[in-house]
């Protein structure tokens, strides 16, 4: 990834559209539902600059915050370079490596022609043939499992530079754009955009949606790189929905990019302001049956072009995000998190083994704690996610000990300290996740290389 979206204009909006919405407030379930139409855990990106940043980076003072609020969570992969000959394949690493967690990647598609009207992140396809060549490629890698796509940020907020016969254009490609995507795999999830509630109106988001073929697609995303608050965008998103109920469409869903609206909002960019926080951490347990899940699009820690480079990582703006936020929830974490290193460049196989491993200890009756290892396999290579579950008494603080077969060695690991990266290997809780409840579960993982399966694990408190 090369350059992120950075470009969120702030304009006066009327909120009479939203004000009779405005007191349903978010979290409220409509319709007896208890959420949205995505349901699992989300995947998190083993290769994110984040990530690479905190494993270069242990003895940095920041790297503990920055690992644990930002580093362990899942955030969406961005797709905005214009490689036709090789998006298919790189497309198809990712999702394989997704499928093979059994979880669901949120992947950010910003390639089209006249992205951000020139401005910090400028680029895309040459003209939009090119661009519905590269999104056939994109589709061809989608796999058949559920995805999240987040459709051309920008696309339809940002219009001021395009001629009429321009925006035509745009709404034609981006219809197709969706329709191949779905055709691709029918399990994905397609969402437009729909800028923020401090933009356009309510009723001008959607008509710009029915004209880009919203119809064809899951529905909206909101909040890219932007600061306004989730019960702001809640409201914004039921007011649009409303309207689309209103011109026929029905069924679509809102999500909400969450990865920096937990503290001041107005000025879209956030390069110099130290008042921001990481907000809501990524699920699709919204509580919410109009919002499918609240995702980190905009990867925290990534520049929008003010001070930084466009979509580079600054470590001090992800310590500024994550100081003082609270910490991720300890009983559930919202992921199983992959590898803190990338996968292996050899590919799993296709016909995947199974996931899941039978416990190697029987959970505790008593006090104490007992632990559980499944084993991913793949030629060369494996990860691993261990449950920790504590017995009959809440418990401060675990270590689980693995005994590897031969030959396997440690090479990544989440959600916990490793001592040891083969044979007999320690892990102990991080600051998060040591306090567990009687009866309660949490989970760390690791990456290695060799074979994981035969993995024992036993575990003190």
């Amino acid at each position: 990834m090369a350059i992120l979206s950075a470009r969120r204009r702030s304009a006066a909006i009327s909120v009479a559209a939203v004000a009779g919405l405005a007191a349903a407030g978010v979290g409220l379930a409509v319709g007896g539902a208890s959420a949205g139409t995505v349901s699992g855990s989300l995947y998190r990106d083993p290769s994110s600059a984040v990530v690479r940043w905190v494993a270069a980076n242990p003895g940095d003072s920041r790297a503990a915050v920055i690992r644990d609020k930002i580093a362990s969570q899942p955030q969406a992969r961005w797709y905005a370079n214009f490689n036709p000959s090789t998006i298919q394949s790189e497309v198809s690493s990712f999702i394989g490596a997704a499928n093979s967690a059994q979880q669901i990647p949120v992947l950010s598609v910003y390639e089209i022609t006249n992205r951000d009207c020139g401005g910090a992140s400028a680029g895309g396809a040459p003209d939009l043939n090119q661009y519905q060549t590269w999104v056939s490629n994109f589709a061809r890698g989608l796999g058949n499992q559920t995805v999240l796509i987040i459709l051309e940020t920008d696309s339809l907020a940002l219009q001021t530079c395009l001629s009429t016969s321009e925006l035509n254009a745009r709404n034609q490609a981006l219809t197709t754009a969706t329709q191949t995507i779905k055709s691709a795999n029918p399990n994905a999830k397609v969402y437009l955009d729909g800028g923020h509630s401090t933009w356009n109106s309510a009723n001008d988001t959607a008509n710009r949606l029915r004209a880009a073929g919203v119809q064809y697609a899951d529905g909206f995303f909101t909040n890219v790189s932007n600061f306004n608050p989730t019960s702001s965008e809640a409201n914004f998103g039921r007011a649009v929905i409303s309207a689309l109920n209103g011109m026929g469409i029905s069924g679509k869903r809102q999500v909400i990019d969450t990865s920096r609206n937990g503290g001041a909002a107005g000025d879209w960019c956030a390069d110099d302001n130290t008042d921001r926080r990481i907000g809501q951490y990524p699920t699709t347990n919204t509580g919410d049956a109009n919002i499918d899940a609240y995702l980190w699009v905009k990867p925290p820690g990534e520049a929008d072009g003010c001070r930084y480079t466009a979509g580079s990582f600054q470590p001090d703006l992800a310590f500024s995000l994550a100081n003082g936020a609270p910490n991720p929830p300890t009983t559930a974490p919202p992921t199983t998190n992959p590898p803190t290193t990338a996968p292996p460049t050899t590919a799993p196989p296709t016909t995947a083994p199974p996931t899941t491993a039978p416990p190697t200890t029987p959970p505790p009756g008593g006090n104490g704690c007992s632990a559980s290892v499944a084993i991913n396999q793949w030629n060369g290579g494996f990860t691993a996610s261990v449950n920790v579950t504590a017995g009959s008494a809440s418990i401060n603080g675990w270590t689980v000990t693995i005994a590897l077969p031969s030959g396997a060695a440690i090479t990544g690991t989440w959600n916990a300290q490793a001592s040891g990266t083969s044979g007999t290997v320690r892990f102990t809780n991080v600051g998060y996740n040591g306090q567990v409840g009687a009866g309660q579960t949490t989970n760390f993982g690791f990456q290695g290389t060799g074979t994981g399966q035969g993995s024992t694990a036993t575990c003190a408190a």
